[in-house]
């Protein structure tokens, strides 16, 4: 067995984005198989001027206008602490690759599983990013949850075949994309699950031009026991994203989502994929956002600007009385930070965000969050 050090980026993982470095692993070589193993410890210090938003930035706490309550909370937590590892095998001809990864931002800070699959020949069996969001579009910000709007990038078991830049997947229907919001008609009624999720995503580039385009197909029911019989409606959405770095120190990012039905595959959507209305009727529910941002390279790390906004039509919802007045219709979030490494596997931040959520009755919110960390890789 041989130990070694190597410098690596892992894409798979959000910090490889957020901290915009290389994170160092150690390298053990096994018979024919080679592992990293990586990580970081990661201190948040947080200050919430307006109202206490979390441990990362929930909107949903952002008290309205004309809402009492305390202001000027500080927080600090580690929880973002990471640790994983990444195998290489060669097999029949191809390489095996695995990859495991946990945090602990499970419940009461417990080790949560990030990704755990494995992928040979172009197939990925096992839990890892949706197929349908990508980092493109994300600007590198302190905070974990980042820019809502663009299509998620979060976890979820799935089946996926690669090739050529051109991805296709089946993935579970129940995590991500969420299902009806509001009551259903009766007290034996239940949601349901009948089909996974269909994304295909083709990503490509030219010269410092990176560019994707993802689409989604999904199915958001529930059973009803007083029709003995599954109600449902077909949801879908597209996402395109890109990156350009148009300047030897700038770097332009930015995305757009919509859909129809599209529930949580809108990252930080402010509403569910849709509704039961008065007939006992599936209706999906519109979602649309964005983001767009820009880096900056300053001294030994870069300053970024970054803004995203999270939109849903519930209009229809709520004259049906399936939502009520008070359901939230918009999240936006503007992050300024300057993030840098004065020497390698030590990153540094400092951040303020501006955030805002808006109701379907017309009232918002806003509130302000500073926030810094320290992050040591290995």
């Amino acid at each position: 067995m041989t130990i070694k050090k190597t410098a690596s980026i892992f894409t798979a993982s959000a910090l490889a984005l957020a901290v915009a470095g290389a994170a160092q692993a150690v390298e053990l070589e096994v018979g024919e198989t080679t592992l990293n193993l990586y990580g970081y410890a990661k201190l948040d210090m947080i200050y919430d001027v307006d109202a206490k938003l979390g441990n990362a930035v929930g909107r949903q706490n952002i008290r309205l206008d004309g809402e009492e309550g305390s202001d000027g909370h500080f927080d600090a937590h580690a929880w973002q602490s990471r640790l994983g590892f990444i195998t290489s095998t060669p097999v029949g001809g191809s390489t095996l690759r695995t990859m495991l990864e946990g945090d602990f931002y499970g419940a009461n800070n417990n080790f949560r599983l990030r990704h755990a699959y494995g992928e040979w020949n172009g197939i990925l069996a096992g839990q890892t990013s949706t197929n349908f969001g990508g980092f493109l579009g994300m600007t590198p910000t302190i905070d974990f949850n980042g820019q809502p709007g663009q299509a998620n990038v979060g976890r979820q078991a799935q089946l996926r075949y690669t090739v050529d830049g051109f991805s296709v997947a089946l993935e579970d229907s129940g995590s991500l994309g969420g299902n009806l919001g509001g009551q259903l008609p009766d007290t034996d009624d239940e949601l349901k699950n009948s089909l996974p999720d269909l994304t295909l995503r083709y990503q490509g580039s030219a010269g410092d031009f990176n560019y994707a385009a993802s689409g989604l197909l999904r199915r958001i029911e529930y059973y009803s026991a007083a029709n003995d019989s599954d109600e449902g409606t077909t949801g879908w959405g597209l996402n395109l994203e890109a990156s350009a770095k148009v300047a030897e120190s700038v770097t332009l990012r930015g995305s757009i989502t919509h859909g129809d039905g599209i529930g949580g595959y809108q990252y930080i959507t402010p509403g569910p994929a849709g509704y039961v209305d008065s007939n006992g009727d599936v209706q999906s529910i519109k979602g649309t956002g964005g983001t767009a941002g820009v880096s900056i390279a300053a001294g030994p790390g870069n300053v970024n600007l970054a803004y995203g906004i999270a939109t849903v039509d519930i209009d229809d919802a709520v004259a049906d009385g399936a939502l009520g007045a008070s359901s939230n219709d918009k999240y936006e979030g503007y992050f300024l930070n300057y993030i840098w490494s004065p020497v390698r596997n030590v990153t540094y931040g400092v951040e303020v965000g501006y955030h805002t959520r808006g109701v379907q009755d017309g009232r918002d919110g806003d509130a302000v969050r500073i926030q810094g960390m320290v992050q040591y890789n290995f």
